[in-house]
């Protein structure tokens, strides 16, 4: 919410500047491109096969804890102290496994997620600001949907902003 209070300080101060020529804004939905371009969908086939493969192999751990554990149950009261001892130890391990690598592939996922869609977004970023140096925009506000909050700057014509940073720390006293 502050972001979006700051942007709307910002175009409501840019506008009131009283710039000799006019100033043209834009906005663009962002999501809504980078969802309807054909690489997002290979991107997301490609990491639902990946999330689903990791999926495969939390399962098999899983199958053999269970596994071991059913067959602990059935003969816990045959065991001696050792052996009772030992088949504990190996389900408490095989219960560690299975956290840890459920925590490696959740990282693992998050990687192979930002690895596919960077270079969409990427893309859609650079025909975002082609078509707003051509159009002469010289800011346009990325919109996600027309959500409430959720505008941000897709791009802005850094040349033609004044950078007021050294006079908000003359401010400050900074």
């Amino acid at each position: 919410m502050k972001n979006f209070l700051k942007l709307t300080l910002a175009v409501v101060l840019m506008m009131s500047a009283g710039s000799v020529y006019a100033q043209k804004f834009g906005r663009v939905d962002l999501a809504a491109i980078v969802t309807t371009m054909p690489e997002y969908q290979e991107a997301q086939t490609n990491l639902e096969v990946y999330g689903q493969d990791l999926q495969d192999q939390l399962e098999q751990i899983m199958v053999e804890f269970n596994s071991k554990y059913a067959d602990y149950e059935k003969n816990v009261s045959t065991y001696s102290d050792a052996v009772r001892q030992l088949k504990e130890s190996e389900l408490t391990q095989l219960q560690q496994r299975y956290s840890e690598f459920q925590q490696l592939a959740q990282q693992d996922i998050q990687r192979k997620q930002s690895e596919l869609m960077n270079p969409i977004v990427e893309k859609a970023n650079d025909a975002v600001k082609k078509i707003a140096a051509e159009g002469g925009y010289l800011v346009v506000f990325s919109t996600d949907g027309d959500q409430p909050g959720s505008a941000g700057l897709a791009y802005f014509d850094a040349e033609a902003l004044t950078d007021i940073t050294a006079l908000v720390k003359a401010e400050l006293g900074i």
